[in-house]
């Protein structure tokens, strides 16, 4: 059993913009992006934008850049480009304009992985930081993967996360 983190003293709506980063995929046939967007609304949380955009270094530096500068948004969820294939660039994009990062959202990310699909989880860049006083997660782009990923390491941290670059920015 997964332990679980003390519960939030206030429960607050985390806003969020969910960014599909794929060369085939559309808003008809994105299911990973769904189910993000799903999980957070579920979860009481907001979804304030959503956009799917090439697997392209400038082009998914200049959405993190727009939506890094709008204060509505607490927090970025990529979803795709995070494996070793030439094509996969989300993580090179995105690594180098992180403020900070949370080495161990990709550690356990990826040890939680490897009990599901074995070694193949070591392909696996998922990333995590802070930008611009943002959350930002780069997730694969595998529905499994997104389902792991957000239902139990980013929705039960999200709120206490939150609240501590809140905290730090007031």
């Amino acid at each position: 059993m997964t332990p679980q983190p003390h519960p939030e003293s206030t429960q607050i709506t985390v806003n969020c913009a969910v960014i599909t980063v794929s060369d085939t995929r559309t808003l008809e046939t994105d299911k990973s992006g769904q189910i993000i967007k799903q999980l957070l609304v579920d979860a009481g949380h907001e979804v304030r934008d959503y956009t799917i955009v090439k697997d392209e270094p400038e082009q998914i530096r200049a959405q993190m850049e727009i939506w890094g500068k709008r204060p509505d948004l607490d927090g970025l969820i990529f979803n795709g480009g995070t494996g070793i294939a030439p094509r996969d660039t989300t993580y090179d994009a995105i690594a180098s304009l992180l403020e900070k990062t949370l080495p161990g959202f990709g550690e356990l990310f990826r040890y939680m992985s490897y009990q599901e699909i074995g070694s193949r989880a070591i392909a696996s860049r998922a990333i995590a930081g802070v930008y611009q006083g943002k959350l930002v997660f780069c997730l694969p782009g595998s529905s499994n993967a997104v389902k792991l990923a957000v239902s139990q390491l980013i929705l039960p941290e999200l709120v206490h996360l939150v609240t501590q670059l809140r905290t730090g920015n007031e």
